[in-house]
């Protein structure tokens, strides 16, 4: 009787998990080879659908993964516990998934491989570039920055023609800025640790994607974002990364 209930158990968990995660707001992206799905999770965590293969960006807690996939491949952005997750990303592992992940977070995540500032890596089919993700000005204390030149990475993904880019934990740094034929890109705006949505919407009409999603935005007033990118002809989406 203990093992049935225990299995009655896991099947309700499991079905209540697909159903909040089939209510999440997905976005679907045609490409060249195939569409590629992109759902929010939380704050930084992402989960990334294409040809049958699994990437989740930053997986970490609050996320529930019970009921989600497990990871093809795991691309890690900081050091930082918003993105760094170690018990998150033992709980979307299996046995063969990869990691690509910042040198400083292979450091602790031993099993990962490093993907530096400016390295680019392919991987079934998608090319991954690594794009340098630090704060100009923000930091703890006079002299120091949240997020140091060199240790942190956004990441560009290049599917079916398609470009996606995720900034991670950035400032709008001049390699943001410099970007080139970006479809959709999913820029941060937090404060005090990354940019407040003015400089975020500044940042992204320099390097104008076709769409712009914020995330990894708590607490920012996203109408700013949109305002900031009206009459330019990039399309704002809004998905809810903080589900109640």
């Amino acid at each position: 009787m203990r093992i049935l209930v225990t299995a009655v158990y896991s099947v309700v968990i499991f079905i209540f998990a697909v159903a909040a995660f089939s209510g999440a707001q997905t976005q679907t992206f045609s490409t060249s080879a195939g569409p590629v799905k992109i759902t929010p999770l939380n704050h930084a965590s992402t989960l990334i659908e294409a040809g049958g293969k699994t990437i989740y960006l930053d997986p970490a807690k609050p996320v529930k993964f019970a009921g989600l996939p497990k990871a093809d491949l795991i691309l890690i952005t900081d050091i930082h516990g918003d993105h760094m997750d170690s018990d998150s990303i033992k709980e979307v592992s299996k046995a063969d998934t990869e990691i690509f992940a910042a040198p400083a977070v292979v450091q602790t995540v031993t099993t990962g491989k490093p993907i530096a500032n400016g390295e680019t890596k392919t991987w079934q089919g998608w090319t991954i570039e690594a794009i340098p993700a630090y704060n100009l000005k923000r930091g703890p204390a006079e002299g120091k920055l949240f997020h140091d030149k060199g240790r942190g990475n956004g990441y560009v993904l290049t599917y079916g023609g398609k470009r996606f880019y995720f900034s991670g934990d950035t400032e709008g740094v001049p390699e943001m800025r410099a970007l080139k034929n970006i479809d959709v890109a999913f820029v941060c705006m937090n404060l005090p640790y990354t940019m407040p949505p003015e400089e975020a919407a500044d940042a992204v009409k320099a390097f104008h994607p076709k769409i712009a999603i914020p995330y990894h935005y708590r607490g920012s007033d996203l109408t700013v974002f949109q305002k900031g990118l009206e009459g330019t002809g990039i399309e704002v989406r809004l998905l809810e990364w903080y589900p109640k």
